[in-house]
């Protein structure tokens, strides 16, 4: 029996215990991720022996594959079960190949799996994000140059005297991308981040030019190799803002970092060209997973 709750801010220490026994990749595994997401895609999480589960109780629910250690066929079981009692089909979300491996020697054949493009997670070297070395960097290059001789800049830490900046720049960021902004469920995920900042252990940074905010960013740390950017915001109309938050942010705080992970593209051809822009390291691919007799 598996006993779903909402996630709160209490349940991180027993959330990360658990993350961190698997060391997944995917931006789903990051608690931080989790919870400020929770609300946009009804994900409920809940704790069986030494596994921890996520579940979107939308209007197809979904599972996210199970971290922690233990049985893995057992605790798919557990899964295949609370669906049928449940009375929905049986569903997965974001598994990756290794994982999908991990099924297919588990319950030979049982499953079909379809990728799913969206989802990819964009991986980077953080060394390659820092110095932008090479001709297919030198765009980017450009751009920071720009950017640096026409503005006095600068950038900061987010702390607790500018973090409300953040909400600022998102509701300036809304007002310019309105063709970006489908259900405000993105605002709503900033605002439950900037609320739980610090208890999540988030970092960020603000830049300015000539004295005004310009772009901020943020993230959390998702194993010991590799951060996760959960979001990096600009304004467009300042030329060089988005490259060089990132690189700065890169540089000053994350250089400790193996990898960085810049999550998905969602689907947008436009963030999929610039974030493909970038050349990751890793295009972390992902699947939908459905029970071979109840798929259509």
């Amino acid at each position: 029996m598996l006993d779903f709750h909402a996630p709160t801010i209490e349940d991180k220490p027993w959330v990360d215990s658990l993350l961190r026994l698997s060391s997944y990749q995917g931006c789903e595994y990051c608690f931080g991720n989790i919870l400020i997401w929770s609300s946009s895609y009804q994900v409920r999480i809940a704790r069986h022996d030494d596994f921890f589960v996520a579940k979107s109780f939308s209007e197809k629910p979904e599972y996210c594959f199970p971290a922690g250690k233990g049985n893995l066929k057992t605790i798919i079981e557990v899964l295949l079960k609370d669906a049928r009692e449940n009375g929905h089909k049986f569903s997965m979300f974001a598994v990756t190949e290794n994982q999908k491996a991990i099924l297919d020697e588990l319950f030979e054949g049982r499953f079909v799996f379809e990728p799913y493009r969206n989802g990819f997670d964009y991986i980077y070297k953080s060394a390659d994000l820092i110095e932008l070395a090479g001709k297919k960097y030198h765009s980017k290059r450009n751009h920071i140059a720009s950017f640096m001789k026409s503005y006095d800049w600068s950038l900061e830490e987010i702390h607790a005297g500018n973090i409300k900046i953040c909400c600022d720049l998102t509701r300036m960021w809304a007002q310019n991308n309105q063709e970006s902004v489908e259900d405000g469920s993105e605002l709503q995920a900033i605002k439950t981040a900037v609320e739980h900042y610090f208890d999540l252990g988030f970092r960020g940074a603000l830049l300015y030019a000539g004295g005004n905010p310009v772009a901020f960013t943020m993230g959390e740390e998702l194993r010991p190799d590799t951060f996760c950017t959960h979001f990096e915001k600009a304004d467009s109309r300042v030329r060089g803002a988005y490259p060089m938050i990132n690189r700065e942010f890169a540089q000053r705080f994350l250089s400790n970092y193996t990898y960085i992970n810049r999550e998905d593209d969602i689907g947008s051809e436009g963030l999929r060209k610039a974030k493909l822009s970038y050349y990751p390291a890793i295009l972390l691919q992902k699947n939908r997973v459905f029970l071979r007799e109840e798929h259509d």
